[in-house]
């Protein structure tokens, strides 16, 4: 059963920049809701909340009750600004979902039992992560937090694409939609080369180049 979380909220009618400087020094982040076919609607929310919330994955990646006034509409979050270098969220979109069209929506992917497979067991295996998350494709009561890939059986050598990715049901990614050619290592499993062709020690003459062979005697032209 996918997990539902509310995100309570209040209607604002004041909006501009002296307007949202206020609610940020009360403590709330100005947002605004659109989508779905209905008017964007102005609102605010307590910033505790937001920073609460937003150490979570599935803050990003999940569709969210959002409580306005208590009346609850399905969002999901679309964009964000943060301050610059102050741990204060300065402002929020939140679009609304029709539960019955496909949304698109990039999850997070939790990589598992790395360091009990054999190529996290080999000295001189570098495993790589080439994406942290991906876009799928679902209906909104089908969307996952995120999507695990169980490492297990990963050997040296070994390279896993898009396409092995274990998907709940009715999940598709965006990607493999694209064609072959957008079907990407997530992992790959590399052998760092140990030898390497030694280099001459300080001090220490490179070889001598081989003497080219001499050329052939030319004949005597006289007779």
């Amino acid at each position: 059963m996918i997990k539902t979380h509310e995100i309570k909220a209040q209607s604002r009618k004041d909006e501009g920049k002296g307007a949202s400087r206020r609610l940020r020094h009360a403590s709330f982040v100005p947002a605004v809701v659109y989508g779905a076919g209905q008017a964007p609607q102005s609102i605010q929310i307590e910033h505790n909340t937001i920073l609460l919330a937003a150490k979570h994955e599935w803050f990003f990646s999940s569709v969210l009750d959002l409580n306005v006034d208590g009346s609850v509409q399905k969002v999901l979050v679309r964009d964000w600004q943060k301050h610059p270098f102050k741990q204060l969220m300065m402002h929020m979109d939140f679009l609304r979902v029709n539960e019955n069209e496909a949304i698109r929506v990039s999850v997070p992917l939790h990589f598992l039992n790395q360091e009990k497979s054999a190529a996290g067991k080999t000295s001189g295996v570098v495993i790589s992560h080439n994406l942290t998350e991906v876009e799928i494709s679902c209906l909104p009561k089908d969307l996952p937090e995120f999507i695990e890939l169980d490492l297990a059986d990963l050997k040296p050598g070994d390279i896993v694409h898009l396409s092995q990715l274990k998907l709940p049901a009715n999940v598709e990614i965006v990607a493999l939609h694209l064609g072959e050619s957008h079907d990407i290592a997530v992992v790959t499993a590399n052998t760092v080369q140990e030898e390497v062709d030694a280099a001459p020690a300080e001090g220490e003459a490179a070889p001598a180049a081989a003497a080219p062979a001499a050329a052939p005697a030319k004949k005597d032209d006289k007779k």
